[in-house]
């Protein structure tokens, strides 16, 4: 009897056998998560040992030290080099505002050279000829600068270093039509005061019609008594 159940556990149709652990899934968790912790801890331990052997990580601190202080050099010359561009733009910009005005200097300079110039011809043209005696209007120039309008110039001579300061007047007439007949017309205000001892530049400005046509211009020198002492007349 006992050999025919020994027999039977000890064939294929045995009873099957289970073996449990004494230890709960947790702990098994927690038992690998430590086991791997402990792993990981060594294996840095072992890494950062093995840099300061081999002097990795003194060499890596020198060598940002090092990179620090260039950056701070280099940002150092960028100030000093964006200092020195905006002192050569203000420099740059003064010199520029500089040649302006000096352009605009000349430019009034050739200006009045050339008004000084035009002044002179206009007396070079109106010097009395040789041998000249009495009052004499030289060089009369008379022009419509707008409607109704018209701008006038010239110079009354007295040759003769020695001459008297003469006192005297001029009067100046304007000619030509007016609604397709002749008309004149004497300047506004009546004669005007002249004094004069060798020579007097006289110009000025003549109001007339707008629908006026202005044809010829021309002008008496008088006496205090109202002698007449010269004319001159000129068209336009």
């Amino acid at each position: 009897m006992r050999w025919k159940l020994l027999r039977r556990r000890l064939s294929i149709s045995a009873p099957r056998m289970i073996v449990r652990s004494h230890l709960p899934w947790p702990l098994r968790w927690a038992v690998v998560a430590l086991t791997l912790g402990f792993s990981g801890a060594l294996a840095l331990w072992a890494f950062e040992f093995g840099k300061d052997i081999a002097g990795l990580d003194r060499n890596a601190k020198e060598e940002l030290t090092r990179l620090r202080v260039e950056v701070a050099q280099l940002r150092d010359e960028r100030e000093k080099a964006l200092s020195i561009a905006n002192t050569a733009d203000s420099l740059l910009k003064t010199e520029r505002a500089a040649q302006d005005k000096l352009v605009q200097q000349v430019r009034q300079v050739e200006t009045e050279n050339l008004a000084l110039k035009n002044d002179l011809g206009f007396f070079q043209r109106l010097l009395p000829s040789a041998g000249a005696v009495g009052v004499t209007i030289r060089g009369l120039y008379a022009q419509s600068v707008t409607a109704g309008q018209l701008r006038y110039q010239m110079l009354v001579v007295q040759p003769g270093k020695s001459a008297p300061e003469l006192n005297g007047r001029y009067e100046m007439t304007l000619s030509g039509s007016l609604d397709g007949q002749p008309w004149s017309q004497v300047q506004p205000g009546g004669p005007r005061a002249l004094q004069l001892k060798q020579y007097l530049r006289l110009e000025g400005m003549v109001d007339y019609p707008i629908e006026a046509v202005v044809k010829a211009v021309s002008v008496k020198v008088t006496d205090t008594q109202g002698g007449v002492l010269a004319t001159y007349s000129v068209k336009i």
